[in-house]
């Protein structure tokens, strides 16, 4: 199992009128922490793209639980449960700076040819950038 955190600040323009994170602004920060966590693996979806791989995202689930308000830090911690095969979840929690637990999401992702648009296997770097973590 591969684990990685980010710390994201709730900025003003993030919030609703009662002050709480916007419910349409969790999938953000999920695709802040997720793009980070696969950045400290050393995999670039930039560099990725470059090289014909495409990864949107087919499902998106979120849970909430409580609010978050502006200026607070939270703690994004991405975690990846599974080696990819055709596709890659990810599974988020969300805490406070209080350290509860305020919303978790997971996000599945497919990889994709971009030449062909059709699903393909996880490329070889990314598998073996995870690899250690599962053995």
């Amino acid at each position: 199992m591969y684990v990685a955190e980010k710390h994201i600040r709730v900025r003003y323009g993030e919030t609703d009128q009662m002050g709480y994170v916007y419910y349409g602004n969790y999938p953000l920060y999920y695709e802040e922490g997720r793009t980070d966590a696969i950045k400290q693996l050393g995999i670039i979806y930039k560099q990725m793209e470059a090289d014909g791989i495409l990864m949107p995202v087919a499902e998106l689930l979120i849970r909430y639980i409580g609010p978050a308000v502006y200026d607070e830090e939270l703690k994004v911690r991405t975690t990846i449960k599974e080696l990819p095969t055709r596709k890659m979840k990810f599974y988020t929690d969300i805490f406070n700076e209080q350290g509860l637990l305020i919303n978790t999401g997971e996000t599945t992702l497919v990889f994709v040819k971009a030449a062909t648009r059709k699903a393909c296997m996880a490329p070889e770097k990314v598998l073996a950038a995870l690899r250690p973590f599962f053995e």
